[in-house]
């Protein structure tokens, strides 16, 4: 696995628009999940009177094993092109999608956009479309899914295409830099092998596609960070905290300090995957054992550091923010609860700085009372507990928060400024 170079992708877009079927696809055409997997999930998708959905199964099947934790990774499922290696990020339909794309894992270094040929372009297509930009996401693949319920009509393609292609365009997307792709993940046209029922189009699959994304940079050279997105007790083996190295290099025998509390320990062993590691690298998703902590010494939302590059704690930060979706307004002294990277903080709104117009940037209204959906602007926040948050400028895979309040995303934001705490 170690000779390719190690990949994040999410797939996006709106619900019941064949996320999961795509991703059941790829892992199965690929190899990834065997015939008799896809067999038993088969039976199981015709017991639950799903037929089609054999191929989501495979991802869902996967969340209920997870609840059960059985294993460390299984969030995560993984499968090869040529050149790359590929961890598939489950990111779930509407409700937690926003959550789970902007916590932990969920900094996906490339994205697939599905979007259904026979419904086109809704309101989570925008919104995912959106939020992609705004975490750092800068690439994107767009698979105009279902195909073969419109007769894989060339015209319905390309009508649908130029809806796309207006809201990429709208968020900051080049779009000459973005493919479209008619596929049906469920029959598998342009997905793995290339479709019969389309010889109108030329262009790549979505597995070539994939082979042929522009290389990611990843910062190794920065000091470590680590947040941490879960803390397992294992019979025989003790606390094994598991999270994405966002940044720098992580190796057994490592002294390292656990932020915000401080606390210094060392690192006994890496895996991924079952394996031990040697050195765990930005980008890699891992466990990890330590000596020297308590069982209390490391939980969810702690940030592993280099000893000499402490991740600040702050006292508050100014962030950039855009309001997804909120029932009313969003005004100084409103403390909901943040999804600050792995952690989750109640902080509160002290100040709106200004609005701003968030296709340009340029300033609309100063020191506005409030803001509502829809609404960009510069922000002032204050935690009520000790986090970790970084600049978007020094860290960003640690600066980006999504803001949550009655069971939804009402916003999402980055860091831009901070004081650290005294």
């Amino acid at each position: 696995m170690a000779d390719k170079e190690h990949v994040n992708l999410v797939t996006i877009g709106h619900i019941d628009h064949g996320k999961s079927t795509l991703v059941g696809r790829l892992l199965f055409d690929t190899e990834a999940i065997r015939e008799n997997s896809l067999r038993k999930l088969k039976e199981e998708a015709k017991e639950k009177k799903k037929e089609t959905f054999e191929f989501a199964f495979v991802m869902d099947k996967l969340k209920e094993e997870r609840e059960k934790g059985v294993t460390i990774d299984l969030a995560f499922k993984e499968f090869k092109t040529q050149k790359y290696y590929y961890t598939m990020i489950d990111a779930p339909g509407h409700r937690n999608f926003v959550k789970n794309m902007v916590v932990g894992t969920s900094q996906a270094d490339i994205a697939i956009l599905v979007v259904s040929a026979r419904e086109g372009v809704q309101e989570q297509t925008k919104e995912h479309a959106y939020l992609a930009k705004i975490l750092g996401i800068s690439q994107m693949i767009v698979a105009l899914n279902k195909m073969d319920t419109v007769d894989y009509d060339q015209a319905k393609f390309n009508e649908i295409k130029g809806g796309v292609e207006k809201i990429l365009q709208g968020v900051g997307y080049k779009i000459e830099e973005v493919k479209m792709i008619p596929i049906s993940a469920y029959k598998g046209d342009n997905v793995v092998k290339k479709s019969e029922n389309m010889s109108w189009y030329t262009g790549q699959t979505i597995l070539e596609a994939l082979d042929n994304i522009k290389p990611v940079t990843r910062p190794i050279d920065k000091p470590l960070r680590l947040s941490v997105q879960d803390v397992y007790l294992i019979t025989g083996v003790g606390t094994v905290p598991v999270g994405r190295v966002e940044t720098g290099v992580m190796k057994p025998n490592q002294t390292i300090t656990i932020m915000p509390a401080g606390t210094k320990a060392e690192i006994k062993s890496i895996e991924m995957h079952h394996q031990a590691l040697k050195e765990a690298k930005a980008g890699d998703n891992i466990g990890f054992n330590m000596r020297g902590i308590g069982k209390g010494d490391v939980k969810k939302g702690d940030v592993i550091c280099d000893p000499g590059n402490l991740a600040p704690v702050v006292e508050e930060f100014t962030a950039q923010v855009i309001v997804l979706n909120h029932p009313t307004v969003i005004a100084p002294g409103y403390t909901p609860v943040f999804h600050i990277h792995t952690a989750q903080v109640t902080c509160t709104v002290t100040e709106i700085i200004k609005k701003i117009d968030p296709k340009t940037g340029q300033v609309i209204q100063e020191k506005p009372e409030y803001i509502k959906t829809g609404d960009a602007a510069v922000i002032k926040i204050k935690p009520t507990k000790p986090v970790v948050i970084e600049k978007q400028s020094d860290f960003p895979q640690l600066a980006r928060f999504a803001i949550r309040d009655m069971g939804q995303t009402v916003a999402a934001g980055v860091c831009i400024d901070l004081v650290p705490k005294k």
